[in-house]
């Protein structure tokens, strides 16, 4: 596969919800340089065309992904892999940082604090498999 070659599949049998399915697979994809900084995404119609799923699945990926920072809309130009990585952890660092703030206020020592955060993380990936 190019490395500018845009491939999802979507597995219907998956617990994972068709639009997380198209998030993960981009968010991957972009992380791992195989959508480069700058490859123009295929619009929300046709992605959702040549995937069989309704636009407004692709358009909810999207905004998730524009959330997160993997990809920017540039209006009617349409939509392209942003910098991801930069972007991801430094919005990492500033949850970490606030959850530790957080903790501290709340009275939890480093150990409760770092627990707390061991028994999410093993939850969240867990449920991601």
């Amino acid at each position: 596969m190019s490395p500018q070659t845009l491939t999802i599949t979507i597995d219907p049998a998956a617990a994972a919800a068709p639009f997380e399915q198209v998030r993960t697979q981009i968010a991957d994809r972009a992380r791992d340089g195989g959508l480069p900084v700058g490859y123009k995404l295929p619009t929300v119609r046709g992605l959702a065309e040549d995937l069989g799923l309704a636009a407004n699945t692709v358009a909810k990926a999207y905004r998730a992904l524009e959330a997160d920072g993997v990809i920017e809309t540039r209006g009617r130009n349409g939509s392209f892999i942003a910098a991801a990585g930069e972007a991801a952890d430094k919005e990492a660092a500033a949850a970490a940082e606030s959850y530790a703030r957080r903790v501290r206020r709340l009275g939890l020592d480093h150990g409760a604090a770092l627990a707390a955060v061991e028994d999410a993380l093993r939850a969240t990936y867990r449920a991601d498999a």
